[in-house]
């Protein structure tokens, strides 16, 4: 299993590395572990042999100690028709870039959390609302342009941010943690 990086370790606030494509056999390795720890945090019999594992649908690889721009996303599609067959948002990215990003804002009601953070740090988190990001997807095998609105494009945010040595509770605003955006969309 992998070990995840807390957030007193120095190198969760490096940036990380472009990685070289094509991509390594030892990356390639590295997004599936990465992939297969978030099915397995989400699965509930696991975390009960494992109680020190936290359920996570995003992971980036400075997380699991390598400071390359990879990450991966791993969740439930929400919003499911009813009767309809449960599918997931699933990707294993290399070298993300946000490439278009909207003006409206939105956060998440309850406040963003992270596996390398233990801490409570309530406050809202501000973030676009849409974006486009261009990357590589290992899953694939191409570069891909992601459009992403609402909780998929935080989850994108979030975990790229990682990429740049940036915590979700550094876009809270310390004078005012809870203060509300006029127009923005609450998830």
């Amino acid at each position: 299993m992998l070990k995840i990086v807390k957030d007193n370790i120095a190198s969760l606030r490096q940036k990380s590395a472009t990685v070289v494509l094509p991509l390594s056999n030892e990356n390639k390795t590295l997004l599936d572990e990465m992939l297969q720890y978030l099915k397995d945090s989400q699965d509930d019999a696991y975390r009960e042999k494992h109680p020190n594992c936290r359920e996570g649908v995003g992971l980036a690889a400075p997380q699991v100690g390598h400071n390359l721009r990879m990450l991966v996303i791993y969740y439930p599609t929400r919003d499911l028709a009813e009767g309809a067959q449960q599918t997931y948002v699933a990707y294993e990215l290399v070298n993300p870039r946000i490439i278009v990003n909207s003006i409206r804002k939105c956060y998440i009601e309850g406040g963003e959390g992270c596996l390398s953070v233990d801490a409570e740090h309530p406050g809202n988190v501000y973030r676009d609302y849409k974006i486009i990001v261009d990357a590589f997807d290992a899953l694939t095998g191409k570069q891909e342009k992601i459009t992403a609105r609402g909780f998929d494009a935080v989850v994108l945010q979030h975990e790229i941010d990682h990429l740049d040595g940036i915590l979700f509770y550094d876009h809270i605003d310390p004078k005012d943690p809870m203060k509300v955006i006029d127009g923005a969309v609450a998830i």
